[in-house]
C-alpha cells in the first residue's frame, strides 16, 4: 500500500468519525478461562488459545506463555503497525525492518516482598531497526509520531480497571 491508497482508505473513515466522533468509538474484546489447571488463564488469540502461567522469577515452570511476554508483543505489534503506517503516510520508504520490544520487571514487586517494588513492567524501550534511506530528522519524525500513534502504548498510560464478579 502506498501513501495514496493509504490517504483513499483511510479519508472516508476520518470524515465520518469528525462527523460523527461516537463512530470512532470501537469495541475491542478479549476472552479468557480457567480451563486449564494450575495456575494459569486460557486466553484466546488469533493465532489459537493461548495459556499463560506464572514466569519463572515467580514460581512458574516456563511452560507456559507469560503475560509479559504478551504485552510486550502487543506493544510491539502496534508500534510496528503504527510505525508501518506513519512512513507510508509520509512517504518514507522502509525496505526491512527488524523490530524488538525490551524491558523489566521486579519480582519483588508482584510477590510482594517489597511494597517500594514496582508491580509492572518497566524500562520499557521499542527499538525498530530500519533499511531506509531516510534521514536521522525523519526518523526522529517516524519514532516520535508512531508513540503518539500507537494505541497499545498510549493504553499503559493508565492502568485498566478489574472487576470480580459472580457469574
Amino acid at each position: 500500500m502506498d501513501a495514496e491508497q493509504l490517504r483513499e482508505t483511510q479519508g472516508p473513515l476520518k470524515k465520518q468519525y469528525r462527523d460523527d466522533p461516537a463512530a470512532a468509538r470501537t469495541p475491542l474484546r478479549a476472552h479468557g478461562s480457567f480451563r486449564d489447571g494450575g495456575i494459569t488463564a486460557t486466553v484466546g488469540t488469533w493465532a489459537g488459545d493461548v495459556r499463560a502461567g506464572l514466569h519463572r522469577a515467580t514460581g512458574g515452570d516456563g511452560t507456559d506463555a507469560c503475560s509479559g511476554d504478551m504485552l510486550m508483543e502487543a506493544l510491539l505489534a502496534c508500534a510496528g503497525v503504527t510505525l508501518r503506517s506513519v512512513a507510508t503516510a509520509l512517504g518514507v520508504d522502509i525496505r526491512a525492518a527488524s523490530l524488538r520490544a525490551d524491558c523489566v520487571f521486579d519480582a519483588r514487586g508482584t510477590l510482594g516482598v517489597d511494597r517500594s517494588a514496582p508491580v509492572g513492567v518497566t524500562d520499557v524501550v521499542l527499538t525498530a531497526e530500519v533499511d531506509t534511506d531516510a534521514d536521522d530528522v525523519t526518523l526522529q519524525k517516524l519514532a516520535s509520531l508512531t508513540e503518539r500513534y500507537c494505541v497499545v502504548g498510549q493504553s499503559l498510560k493508565d492502568p485498566p480497571r478489574l472487576v470480580v464478579r459472580r457469574s
